[in-house]
């Protein structure tokens, strides 16, 4: 039997995940990153996107935006600044958080915050594609 590792899902308003998991897959700000048991400590920031949980061949999947992770060979903890499942995600609403963040980039007044608003569009229009 695989070894597991312990994953918590946290939001500002519950927890929303606790679970022995086979892997846990987070949006870093390098790239997803895969996590099982036995990875190496890290700490890591999150940007917008899907965390998905692997846990006895089902997967459950969860979008976030931002925050970051905590791993440790026994555990990941995510802090998210904000997190839906994705069965509870409404279409509509991320359609318009799409367009927002579009409106952002557009009125960005540096170059800094134009790139984080364009990375937000490009986050976001990936959940939706993976809708």
């Amino acid at each position: 039997m695989a070894s597991k590792i312990s994953f918590d899902l946290v939001s500002p308003e519950r927890l929303l995940l606790s679970a022995e998991a086979d892997m846990v897959t987070v949006p870093g700000t390098e790239g997803y990153m895969g996590v099982m048991a036995g990875h190496s400590p890290v700490v890591t920031n999150l940007r917008a996107g899907m965390i998905d949980v692997s846990i006895d061949g089902k997967d459950d999947r969860y979008f976030i935006r931002g925050g970051f992770a905590e791993v440790s060979p026994a555990k990941i903890t995510v802090l998210a600044e904000e997190a839906i499942p994705m069965s509870e995600m409404d279409l509509a609403v991320l359609d318009q958080r799409i367009k927002d963040a579009e409106e952002d980039e557009i009125a960005a007044k540096t170059d800094a915050d134009r790139h984080k608003a364009a990375q937000l569009v490009d986050d976001l229009k990936l959940v939706r594609a993976a809708f």
